[in-house]
């Protein structure tokens, strides 16, 4: 099968992770939609295995997780129920967990926000560490049984409650927060030290990824229409973050501060983990 030059697809890829739609992407480079499409899938699939082989026996401290929303081929109050059950059309979550420290982004999970999201996202994290850590997360309720599950009494877990006033009305701020007017730390197990009970590094990661995936670019038609493409487009926003994107506040990329990778990635380079995943499946 003819394959375009490695210069080409990551021309591609840097399109896609710099926020631009696929679409865009096609008339950007130059190529048919159909291979835009291709290389979305390649490259999340051929990322979420290496990212699931390398994250593991992580010596993290502090981590911090959260949920970002976005939905796939319709919001879900236009939703039919057989696009729910066929396509997976409605709300999507992708639930997120940041090292403070490192700003690495070691698990993340794709789905719906009810509590079997919570168990699965939390134990895939759990199966990731190889210490005790500090959690916090926000008031969802479905955290409390998951984190029991994943970690049980080992973990120092907090809960960050944000507090909001009343919404004010009209046009001009109908996607606009509440204002926030306060918070309260709550303990829930464990001795979670109360000055790093925050949610602000992965809040703020969840706005890189909004940035970075067109997919989640509100009030647009950039939207996915599949789940699994969906899936496979945050996997290579997370591989680009993790591996790829120099974090201001670390001067060096994520992986390179938790001591997973020695250099900065080029796209390039992603573009090699996909022929070594095809090199693999023909094996």
């Amino acid at each position: 099968m003819n394959k375009l030059p490695i210069e080409r697809r990551a021309q591609i890829l840097a399109c896609l992770v710099e926020g631009n739609s696929m679409r865009a992407t096609a008339r950007l480079c130059g190529i048919s939609i159909n291979t835009v499409v291709k290389m979305v899938c390649d490259a999340g699939e051929a990322c979420t295995r290496y990212m699931d082989k390398a994250f593991r026996n992580l010596s993290c401290e502090r981590l911090q997780a959260d949920e970002v929303w976005s939905f796939i081929g319709a919001k879900e109050k236009n939703a039919t129920p057989e696009n729910r059950t066929a396509k997976g059309h409605g709300d999507c979550w992708t639930w997120t967990a940041i090292d403070a420290d490192t700003k690495l982004i070691p698990a993340w999970y794709v789905g719906t926000r009810d509590a079997m999201a919570a168990y699965r996202f939390m134990n895939d994290l759990a199966s990731r560490l190889s210490n005790r850590v500090q959690l916090t997360t926000d008031g969802h309720r479905a955290y409390l049984q998951a984190v029991e599950d994943a970690f049980g009494d080992g973990i120092d877990y907090a809960m960050l409650v944000k507090i909001y006033g009343p919404s004010a009305e009209g046009a001009s701020v109908r996607y606009s927060p509440a204002p926030c007017t306060g918070a309260s730390k709550n303990v829930v197990c464990g001795q979670p030290e109360k000055e790093h009970v925050s949610t602000s590094f992965v809040e703020r990661a969840n706005l890189t990824i909004r940035m970075g995936n067109r997919r989640f670019t509100r009030l647009t038609n950039a939207f996915s229409k599949k789940l699994t493409n969906h899936k496979h487009s945050v996997a290579l926003t997370l591989m680009h973050y993790n591996f790829c994107r120099i974090h201001s506040s670390l001067r060096c990329t994520p992986a390179m501060e938790a001591g997973i990778s020695a250099k900065v990635w080029e796209l390039s380079d992603i573009v090699a983990l996909i022929d070594q995943m095809e090199m693999e499946k023909a094996a």
